[in-house]
């Protein structure tokens, strides 16, 4: 794997480098900037130059650089801070022959830069080499290696003579390709390791061109990387060149541990040969690799590769059975042990290729069903992708493709009918149902949640923040499907029904109250109202039940009468008593999607609601009348216009 002259054009998709130069007065600043563009060294330089441009073959890259020049005055230390702010990369310069000017970068300049919050590549120049004082020789090994220690935003350190033409162009060139080839994404300064998300990437590539999936590059897979890469094949020498120095530093004796082995070069070869090119200096091999894997500078796959799903907002999206077949493959490959039990290290092993593992923050975070050992079921595992493809489709599916996903990656999901046409087919094709779970505060909303996933039973009073648990439910015939579980706090409905289409995506609604409260009650049926209304008027309407949770506990006096008044007042199903604490659930998440499944049952309806469908009911009996009448004239006057014309005839 050698750096080959064939590169990408506009590396990392730059169309251009701005490089601004800062520094004290008197350090060479506007002489170096001079000698680099003009090739000679100015007699004269005004203060400030104005921007200077080296064009776009000046360098190997041929991407152009536009170098700013900073004023020293401290009137005009605003000015320089905007300019730093905009900088892609900073040339510091400091003066050889003045010590004091060493110093002050690390006292004044690059803590400016960070109090700026400017995160760009440095390059640290000694200016006017030429001058130094020959009884004060030090290396530049000697001077950069205590500032780079306490500054890990120091990309390079290098001397210069603008007077003698020493090292000038190569100043701007280090500034360049630390813009181009950056050093920050894919290596630990400090560690000397290749940063995660860089091991990830590589990995992946790896397994990509391991076309036989026996662990390691043979010789012609070698080639084949090198040609997509590099526009360039590796000649026999090269490839026992590369092994060599491989074996020569992992000889290994282990069989995880071993840079080349009987078969080719290993994974741990390959991160091996990336450490060190960069190590050596040669970012652009690494980087050249992995944009022609399609990745961009965060070390994840350009956006122009990841597809986006354009829908209705009543609209959901789901995995196809193909996608779901995949991932079945992928867990039964990674749960070793065959136990149905997909270890947090076995996960970790899926995602290794991923730039990381996307289930690791909310709402994903403990969504599904743990096992007893603290895995997941392949049940589960289908779950937490069901619940990352409604939710960001796009994200699930850049997920599949790190993980080795086959296919158009834009088949790998399917977008389902509107659920406005699903209520008038009075059917749905649906596998993924999205229940809102509302109610009042301690009403056992997340209590119901947790018994959902087989969570312990916790008190939900404090809770107020949305929180996700998803699950197969099975139901009869052999039939799955996924049912999603959405918890709104109390506080949060107010901001839900501030959004037009905030009950787009809701499948079906649950109302949960405490049944020995009947605040609670009142609570509950106030939001049942609010949101049923807000249905109506949006035409989002969504079926709708009632759980009575806390069934262990006696109800409130004239339980029954008030619910089974408000039940068929709205036209709704009666309230499904559950009691959480004691595990008995009377089968509330069968129901939920059996009415999720019937989207034109379970509607409640408002008394607003009900007044609007009277008054249209009778706008449009009215205006039938009208048109009969109409008719009725119509049809009168072409007769009396026939019975005249024939009266006229016969006279």
């Amino acid at each position: 794997m050698t750096k080959a002259a064939a590169g990408t054009t506009n590396p990392g998709g730059k169309n251009g480098v701005r490089i601004v130069v800062a520094g004290d007065r008197g350090t060479g600043k506007s002489s170096l900037i001079v000698t680099a563009d003009a090739d000679t060294f100015p007699a004269n330089v005004p203060p400030v130059l104005p921007p200077t441009r080296l064009p776009e073959d000046f360098y190997p890259d041929r991407v152009p650089v536009t170098i700013i020049d900073t004023s020293s005055r401290v009137e005009d230390s605003g000015k320089v801070a905007e300019e730093l702010k905009r900088a892609d990369a900073v040339v510091l310069t400091y003066a050889c022959d003045k010590p004091e000017t060493l110093d002050r970068l690390s006292t004044f300049w690059l803590p400016e830069l960070r109090r700026l919050e400017v995160k760009v590549p440095v390059i640290v120049v000694g200016c006017k080499l030429d001058l130094r004082d020959e009884n004060q020789q030090v290396s530049l090994e000697q001077v950069s290696s205590p500032i780079m220690q306490q500054f890990w935003e120091i990309e390079t350190c290098t001397e210069c003579s603008a007077f003698k033409h020493t090292q000038i162009p190569e100043v701007f060139y280090y500034a360049q390709k630390a813009v181009l080839h950056p050093t920050g994404p894919l290596f630990d300064q400090e560690s000397q390791t290749l940063k995660p998300r860089c091991e990830s990437a590589l990995k992946r590539i790896f397994i990509l061109c391991d076309h036989d999936r026996d662990g390691a590059l043979s010789d012609a897979e070698l080639n084949d990387f090198q040609v997509k890469c590099f526009n360039a094949p590796l000649q026999p020498s090269e490839i026992i060149g590369v092994k060599r120095v491989v074996e020569e530093k992992l000889p290994g004796g282990g069989a995880t541990d071993r840079g080349v082995n009987e078969r080719g070069l290993t994974l741990t070869g390959f991160l091996f040969l990336h450490a060190l090119f960069i190590e050596k200096g040669r970012l652009e091999t690494t980087w050249t690799v992995l944009r022609k894997f399609g990745y961009n500078n965060d070390i994840k796959l350009a956006d122009e590769l990841i597809p986006t799903f354009k829908r209705a907002p009543d609209q959901s999206v789901e995995l196809t059975n193909e996608t779901i077949e995949f991932l079945k493959v992928i867990y039964e490959l990674f749960d070793s042990d065959y136990d149905n039990n997909l270890r947090p290290v076995e996960l970790e092993d899926i995602f290794s290729t991923a730039p990381e593992s996307p289930w690791d923050e909310a709402p994903y975070k403990d969504a599904a069903e743990k096992t007893a050992l603290g895995g997941l079921s392949v049940n589960a595992f289908l779950s937490e992708w069901a619940l990352m493809t409604l939710l960001d489709p796009s994200r699930a599916v850049e997920n599949l493709i790190y993980i080795g996903y086959p296919g158009d990656p834009s088949a790998a999901v399917r977008i389902t009918r509107r659920r406005r046409l699903d209520r008038k087919k009075q059917q749905t094709e649906r596998n993924v149902f999205q229940c809102f779970v509302l109610g009042p505060k301690n009403a056992g909303k997340s209590a119901l949640l947790n018994s959902f996933v087989g969570r312990p039973f916790a008190d939900d009073s404090l809770t107020t923040e949305e929180g996700y648990a998803v699950n197969v439910v099975d139901l009869p015939g052999g039939i799955k499907k996924t049912l999603i579980l959405k918890e709104i706090p109390e506080e949060g409905v107010k901001k839900l029904l501030s959004d037009k289409e905030s009950l787009a995506s809701c499948d079906i609604a649950v109302f949960v109250h405490d049944s020995s409260d009947e605040s609670s009650w009142r609570r509950a049926t106030e939001l049942l109202v609010e949101v049923a209304g807000h249905g109506e008027d949006t035409g989002y309407e969504v079926p709708c039940l009632i759980v009575a949770a806390k069934d262990d506990l006696n109800s409130f006096p004239m339980a029954i009468q008030e619910s089974t008044r408000v039940s068929q007042d709205m036209g709704i199903e009666a309230p499904i008593p559950i009691s959480s604490k004691m595990g008995d659930t009377n089968s509330v998440f069968r129901r939920i999607v059996n009415a999720a499944e019937h989207p034109h049952l379970s509607i409640p309806e408002t008394e607003a609601g009900r007044s609007r469908k009277q008054y249209n009911r009778l706008i449009n009996r009215s205006l039938m009348f009208v048109s009969v009448g109409a008719a009725v004239a119509i049809v009168g006057l072409a007769a009396y216009r026939v019975y005249a014309a024939r009266k006229s005839t016969s006279g």
